[in-house]
């Protein structure tokens, strides 16, 4: 799981670094020119966890994230958006058995549909402008090859520890609540619950 340190990102914060990067070239009244930047997914740090409950007991597990794509558009934040791949055969519980009822056939069935994709649709800001502090990402979530419209809680934040000017590396943070069965992942309903919270962890860098 990756930190979230408390450098959330403005449209403000995102003109000023994108205006001092000397890879872009922008100064002054050129910042205002700056085009959306897209970003890559750093796979070494970044993960889907998902919560559920088994008989009762809260569970947790993960799944590996296979790609990220991010694109910050800094004169328009809203219009910036996020493409998730996860891999599903990758995915892991605390427990062996549990793993193994997850990823057959009466739950993500993941020797037929070994990916789950999100792919945002709708960028709402939170307090001030920011991509944190109550900003929410709307998008359609695909399992099992079944699409629904979710929307997450977001946040967006540069590295801990790094210039306000430094936008090369980020971390994003999508969190949220769905109902297995609504993509038919309904397998072992008497034993696990149907909610399943989501949040996903990915940390990105700058596209070359």
């Amino acid at each position: 799981m990756i930190r979230t340190p408390n450098s959330p990102l403005t449209r403000r914060t995102v003109m000023r670094g994108l205006a001092s990067l000397p890879l872009l070239g922008l100064s002054g009244a050129h910042a205002a020119q700056a085009k959306p930047t897209r970003y890559t997914l750093d796979t070494q740090t970044s993960s889907v966890g998902f919560f559920f409950t088994l008989s009762g007991t809260a569970q947790r597990g993960t799944m590996p994230v296979k790609r990220a794509d991010i694109i910050i558009d800094p004169q328009n934040l809203t219009a910036s958006t996020v493409d998730v791949l996860v891999d599903v055969v990758g995915a892991r519980t605390g427990l062996f058995f549990a793993t193994q009822a997850m990823t057959g056939a009466e739950v993500l069935d993941a020797a037929r549909f070994p990916t789950i994709r999100f792919v945002s649709t709708k960028v709402q800001l939170g307090a001030g402008g920011r991509l944190s502090d109550g900003a929410r990402i709307s998008g359609d979530l695909t399992v099992r090859n079944v699409t629904r419209p979710i929307t997450l809680e977001a946040s967006l934040y540069r590295s801990a520890g790094s210039a306000s000017d430094d936008l090369r590396h980020l971390m994003i943070r999508l969190r949220g609540q769905i109902s297995r069965s609504v993509f038919g992942a309904s397998g072992y309903s008497d034993l696990v619950n149907d909610a399943v919270t989501l949040d996903i962890n990915a940390t990105v860098k700058q596209a070359d």
